[in-house]
């Protein structure tokens, strides 16, 4: 097992990850159709963790463009070695906190962004750090191309209700579809699909996992 010292070292080794300190980090924002030398759809997966998700959307569909986006970098350095021995040049990282994204993208420079079972943030006095609170959806809705598609995934009921209560409570969400239970819905589509050490663990263990999409209009 690596250090996390030594995966630090990696880390600013790899094209596909950009972090803090790399010359890169600084100009990204407004170019990451440059950076993957293409004008693929961009698609963002928030708090990636070991990036399972981000690789396998980008193995799925060849002709997109993902990036997974976490803070902790021994943990996207998984994601980022998996990218490259599989050879998912369509794949990249960025190493940051979700709140600093309008720093790293453009206005509508996004097409779409999956959240796979972030932190549910229990305490009231933390509802702001929830990924699906206001303040988060509002900097999406800036970063998105229109028509794009939010996707959650979580096995925490209280943040799927939170969730649903908070999108009801606006005015600008389309299409919002979502189940208490994906495994059992019609919405257990290939992408769904895609595994994360976390689903896999809730899943053993019985706990349903809960899935919603929507966009903004």
């Amino acid at each position: 097992m690596r250090s996390k010292l030594a995966r630090f070292a990696e880390n600013t080794e790899r094209n596909n990850l950009i972090e803090p300190g790399k010359p890169i980090f600084a100009t990204i924002q407004g170019d990451w159709s440059n950076y993957f030398g293409n004008d693929h759809p961009i698609i963002l997966e928030l708090g990636c963790g070991h990036g399972e998700y981000t690789t396998g959307l980008a193995a799925l569909y060849p002709n997109k463009n993902f990036v997974g986006v976490d803070v902790k970098g021994a943990r996207i350095w998984k994601g980022s070695r998996d990218a490259e021995v599989n050879q998912l040049t369509n794949a990249a990282f960025l190493r940051i906190r979700i709140l600093q994204l309008e720093n790293s993208f453009a206005n509508q420079e996004a097409s779409g962004i999956w959240i796979t079972f972030p932190d549910p943030r229990p305490k009231a006095k933390d509802e702001k750090r929830r990924l699906t609170s206001p303040r988060f959806l509002d900097m999406y809705r800036k970063i998105l191309k229109p028509d794009s598609w939010v996707h959650l995934k979580t096995d925490n009921q209280a943040l799927f209700e939170y969730t649903l209560e908070v999108l009801e409570e606006r005015t600008d969400i389309s299409d919002l579809v979502f189940t208490d239970n994906l495994y059992n819905s019609g919405l257990y589509e290939p992408e769904q699909q895609i595994e994360t050490t976390f689903e896999q663990k809730f899943a053993q263990r019985g706990i349903p996992i809960k899935y919603l999409r929507f966009r903004f209009c």
